[in-house]
């Protein structure tokens, strides 16, 4: 296969966008989709019937234009009524490491201790030469009670097991990783981490946000061969469920460098872009100055930062202590003055900046710190994003439009945890929790995605959550915090033509438009008028990315 540069990449890219619409006015097209329920990216239901391709872009849409622009060589295909979408973007996935989950055990799924103790046995017995690293866990499906290092160390043995609790701030270690990794009872908390310890003071096997980071140092890297064969394992599973684009905001280079290695032997499937450390904001402005930003494939230019850690870990930073744990109201994972330095450096070098932020106090200080550097640095267009936006006083919400930051939210976190956010923060603080349809009732623009592998990498389950807000147990049938139900348009428009604008993109993707790039989904219901709880068991038939079935029965 013929390896492309850098240059050769961006090269090809901008002439894509070019060339496209010119070619478009010239020649027949190259597919038609026919016989749909179309919904093209704007108005409240699907209204036409057919879309016509040539090469990667979108060259005529209904019935009539496709039939006008169809020839000899035009393949026909006959959806025979299904349901034709813009593809899905996910705003929000750690792609590198939710692909290594499809084929470590699976732990979310174990209910007891004796269960979750012997999973992890048998993946330490096939592979005793490798740190066991997934996948997710959910100690509320284990009964509730934090596992600890004692839970499975006599089924673990010598092999190093290090294994994230499903929201990826909370990791169990066996006694063999703490080994490992030179940690013991004298061990200091870092900054922005929690090792947790038991009565006598050893470490429990918890570690919470930078503590990781222990650990993590020791760790063998993994082969470029490995990390590759992870991603196309991930490509395929999203392709599966009708996702064309991925946003994926890390804390490390290793996911980038992987990305850069997979697009340099040649077209990768699926469309990434890619965030780095905030932090190593230097280094991206000089990429960003030597090599631009990429091409509609794989994209850099942004950075992120972490404010705070996560509810679940209780790491999450509030103003007032957790409900259920008094004396704790979350970790500052970076300190206020590097985040204020490091963003006004990143955006004053015209980056793309977005920061985590979970908890009410956390949202505040990343707002305040927004609206600070857009005051320094002077307008221009620069699409500021938090991630998550999860718990923030109803006072807060307006601030999301009046200062242009985007919420790029996650609906299933809303359905996971709405089982058991209560007791965390209690019933008062709720007002202003997954607040998505505030968010959109006060102008903010909002965005959706799974942040896989903490959720699925499934839109669909993300659809169902976001309007529906029945919580994963059931016991919400007329949904949790019922108020926050956003409409069917809101909740495409969020994985569609919102997620193109947060990724600067939206003159090309995101919606079924002459010209755009031709990204499809093709779903066998239309969401338009499909039963809501029938929506998780809606199928995607079809993925269209670049105007080529990735996914379907004519995938190439």
């Amino acid at each position: 296969m013929t390896m492309l540069s850098r240059r050769q990449l961006i090269g090809q890219g901008a002439a894509m966008v070019l060339a496209g619409p010119a070619l478009a006015a010239e020649r027949s097209l190259d597919l038609a989709l026919v016989n749909a329920r179309v919904w093209t990216g704007e108005g409240a239901f699907a209204t036409l019937s057919a879309v016509g391709v040539i090469g990667d872009r979108i060259a005529a849409i209904g019935a009539g234009a496709v039939r006008a622009r169809s020839g000899s060589g035009t393949r026909v295909v006959d959806l025979q009524g299904a349901f034709l979408m813009p593809a899905f973007i996910d705003n929000h996935s750690h792609f590198l490491k939710g692909s290594r989950t499809l084929t470590q055990p699976d732990l979310l799924s174990s209910k007891d201790r004796a269960d979750f103790a012997a999973r992890l046995g048998a993946a330490a017995r096939a592979h005793p030469d490798r740190w066991i690293l997934g996948g997710g866990w959910d100690e509320q499906r284990l009964g509730g009670e934090l596992p600890t290092r004692e839970w499975i160390d006599a089924a673990t043995g010598d092999t190093p097991v290090a294994v994230p609790r499903t929201d990826l701030h909370m990791y169990l270690l066996n006694s063999a990783a703490i080994r490992a990794a030179g940690i013991t009872r004298r061990t200091p908390d870092p900054a922005g981490g929690v090792i947790g310890r038991d009565a006598k003071g050893e470490p429990s096997g918890i570690f919470k946000d930078n503590a990781n980071l222990l650990w993590q140092r020791v760790l063998p890297p993994p082969s470029e061969a490995a990390n590759e064969e992870a991603l196309r394992h991930g490509i395929a599973h999203g392709l599966r469920h009708g996702v064309a684009q991925v946003h994926i905001p890390e804390i490390e280079w290793e996911t980038h460098a992987s990305l850069q290695s997979l697009r340099a032997r040649g077209e990768p499937g699926m469309r990434f872009y890619s965030l780095v450390p905030l932090a190593d904001w230097e280094k991206m402005a000089a990429i960003v100055r030597e090599q631009g930003r990429g091409d509609d494939w794989l994209r850099w230019g942004g950075v992120k930062a972490l404010a705070d850690g996560s509810l679940g870990s209780r790491t999450a930073l509030f103003r007032r202590d957790y409900a259920d744990a008094p004396g704790q109201h979350g970790v500052r994972v970076t300190s206020l003055a590097d985040l204020r330095r490091w963003i006004l450096g990143a955006d004053k070098a015209g980056l793309h900046v977005t920061t985590h932020a979970i908890g009410d106090e956390a949202n505040d200080d990343v707002l305040d710190i927004l609206g600070e550097v857009a005051r320094i640095n002077g307008p221009r267009d620069r699409r500021f994003r938090i991630e998550h936006a999860q718990h923030c006083r109803p006072a807060t919400i307006p601030r999301f439009a009046r200062q242009k930051v985007i919420a790029s939210v996650q609906p299933y976190h809303a359905i996971d945890d709405g089982r058991w956010a209560v007791q965390r923060i209690g019933p008062e603080r709720l007002d202003g929790t997954y607040a998505f349809k505030s968010f959109l009732d006060a102008g903010a623009t909002v965005t959706f995605g799974s942040d896989f592998p903490v959720a699925p990498l499934d839109p669909l389950t993300g659809v169902f959550a976001a309007i529906s807000r029945e919580t994963i147990d059931g016991a919400n049938p007329r949904g949790w915090l019922p108020d926050q139900k956003v409409s069917m348009i809101q909740t495409l428009t969020a994985y569609t033509g919102a997620n193109a604008y947060a990724g600067f993109q939206e003159d090309r993707l995101g919606a079924i438009r002459p010209g755009y790039i031709a990204d499809l989904t093709v779903l066998d219901a239309d969401l338009f008028t499909v039963a809501p709880d029938a929506i998780p068991k809606v199928q995607v038939l079809r993925t269209l990315v670049g105007g080529r079935e990735r996914f379907g029965p004519d995938a190439v």
